[in-house]
């Protein structure tokens, strides 16, 4: 196992960028260090036969499926909420939401939904939660503040809804699903915790604009040295020094892309580390790409001394002390982070 001594300010640039929900620069964000090729590759070396073609090339409606799904909370701690028109669901109550279409952003789709199916103009806040069910659909969960537009009227009803209203209870409504429960309570946890100052919570952060043509998950996995208690970042190296990451499979849960990733760069018996949020999405579909990438944040209980690498990665110490207080924070508090859902 090596250590990186000194690495190049590009890598610590490029961490803070994307904790400040910037996008990376040239072409670092493009490096994929197992690929679907790859991955298949290792399948067939342990005799079992692969589930997807490794030319998969993600499109929104056809081979991917993104849905948006905003929570808006007013300050009588209300629910924006729309009722169905469609006819498997027509008359129950649900969140705004829907699919993205074609060369729109998240953000984009998310005001488009609100104000069909509501009938009010608003401004995202930030990103809140993404749900995942297998790499080719996820749901990516905002918040919002409105900023017009008439709330829409049973008399206004259309093929979008039937009409819209702020809701406290959610138990006085028939619901389409039960699934935004959830979704909403960490809305609710959120918005009081901002009013209230409460710190450990991420600051607003919507998704960043940069186009990919693959999905990627990109890793920061951080571990300390026992020896002088200094936060690490694991680095890559294919073309240039970079954070690692690997397609995701389209077919598979992301814990499983995850897993199979880990094992790739750590070996098969990868000591104990857990997922502890998202620090980022990156999509842009205005060039007709459809691809995006999740930065997911990794943490090892071990420390770097009893952790051994098989792959070109070594481990480099961050030299900032804000970067690394703040990579630490985000490791510590379950609230810093943008939660991610892995449903199946």
């Amino acid at each position: 196992m090596s250590t990186a001594e000194k690495m190049p300010d590009s890598i610590e640039k490029s961490l803070q960028n994307i904790l400040s929900g910037l996008p990376l620069q040239g072409n670092e964000a493009e490096i994929c260090d197992f690929s679907l090729e790859e991955q298949n590759e290792a399948l067939e070396s342990q005799g079992i036969q692969p589930s997807v073609d490794p030319k998969y090339t993600p499109v929104v409606c056809e081979t991917v499926m993104y849905i948006v799904a905003c929570v808006i909370i007013n300050e009588y701690d209300e629910i924006l909420m729309m009722q169905e028109a469609k006819k498997s669901c027509a008359g129950k109550w649900y969140l705004p939401a829907g699919h993205m279409e074609k060369s729109e952003n998240i953000m984009q789709a998310c005001e488009r939904e609100v104000l069909e199916e509501t009938g009010l103009k608003i401004r995202c806040n930030t990103l809140l939660i993404v749900e995942s069910a297998r790499g080719n659909w996820m749901r990516f969960v905002l918040t919002a503040s409105v900023l017009g537009g008439q709330l829409k009227t049973p008399s206004e009803a259309d093929k979008e809804s039937l009409q819209a209203k702020w809701v406290k209870n959610l138990d006085e409504l028939e619901l389409r699903a039960g699934d935004i429960k959830h979704l909403i309570e960490r809305a609710r946890r959120y918005y009081s915790a901002r009013q209230a100052g409460e710190e450990g919570w991420f600051k607003d952060q919507l998704p960043t604009l940069r186009a990919y043509c693959k999905q990627l998950l990109r890793l920061v996995v951080v571990i300390k040295k026992k020896s002088n208690n200094r936060v690490h970042v694991l680095l890559s190296e294919r073309t240039s020094w970079h954070l690692p990451a690997c397609e995701i499979h389209p077919t598979k849960s992301l814990h499983s892309t995850l897993r199979r990733f880990m094992i790739e760069l750590f070996g098969a018996e990868v000591p104990s580390h857990r997922p502890c949020g998202l620090l980022s999405v990156e999509h842009d579909a205005s060039m007709g790409l459809d691809g995006l990438c999740l930065t997911l944040l990794v943490a090892f209980r071990a420390p770097l001394e009893e952790v051994p690498i098989i792959s070109k990665c070594v481990w480099h110490e961050v030299s900032s002390k804000d970067l690394s207080d703040e990579l630490l924070t985000k490791v510590s508090s379950k609230n810093a982070t943008f939660f991610l859902n892995v449903i199946k």
